[in-house]
């Protein structure tokens, strides 16, 4: 089975990029991560493994990582976030509008819904991204 490792070398050897270990240790520190990512997050992390790794590598390998399918990269209220997208679960968010915190949900009814819209219109679904902006409940007090 593949893993995320082979997916970005492939992807990479396609576009005759190189898989350095810069690039690999950007994809390492980006998988020990969860839910989503501010790109300065991550940059502490790697430059605290390797100092000479700057933010303009960092920013393009998250492109690559990105166009790899191996990333999503969500913008919410001028905060750019990554989240990983190898083996996750299809899901939706809600989001602060206050504080900028994110809850990833999923509902049944929301995905049948889509679905029939799509039959009624004949519409065949490749995709979709949903997000809800509102209050947190800690926010509203």
């Amino acid at each position: 089975m593949l893993d995320e490792h082979d997916i970005f070398k492939d992807y990479l050897k396609q576009y005759n990029l190189r898989y350095t270990p810069q690039r690999k240790l950007i994809l390492d520190v980006f998988l020990q991560q969860s839910g989503h990512v501010h790109i300065d997050d991550i940059h502490i992390r790697v430059r605290h493994q390797d100092p000479t790794i700057g933010i303009a590598t960092l920013y393009r390998t998250m492109k690559l990582l990105v166009e790899s399918g191996l990333a999503e990269m969500h913008t919410f209220n001028d905060k750019t976030t990554y989240e990983r997208l190898f083996q996750v679960r299809h899901h939706d968010h809600l989001i602060c509008i206050v504080c900028e915190k994110t809850v990833e949900f999923e509902h049944p009814l929301i995905e049948k819904y889509q679905l029939e819209a799509c039959e009624r219109y004949d519409f065949t679904l490749k995709s979709h991204r949903m997000t809800l902006f509102g209050i947190c409940k800690e926010c509203q007090k």
